[in-house]
């Protein structure tokens, strides 16, 4: 099965993914689904980020409790 990028939405296999890369360091959001490609509805708070996508349910870095 496919993987995606979650900032660009292109397959992981292919190559040229350095700046999404860098991306994930900075603790940016997802912008796409890893499973199915799709655009996800992302939402930032001062305590983290929620990412929803409508076939894959929701992904967070939000610290619970």
């Amino acid at each position: 099965m496919s993987r995606f990028c979650v900032h660009c939405g292109h397959e992981e296999s292919v190559a040229g993914h350095a700046s999404c890369t860098a991306e994930r360091a900075v603790l940016e959001p997802p912008r796409f689904c890893p499973e199915c490609a799709r655009r996800m509805v992302v939402q930032v708070t001062p305590l983290g980020w929620t990412a929803r996508c409508a076939r894959h349910g929701e992904y967070t870095n939000e610290p619970t409790g």
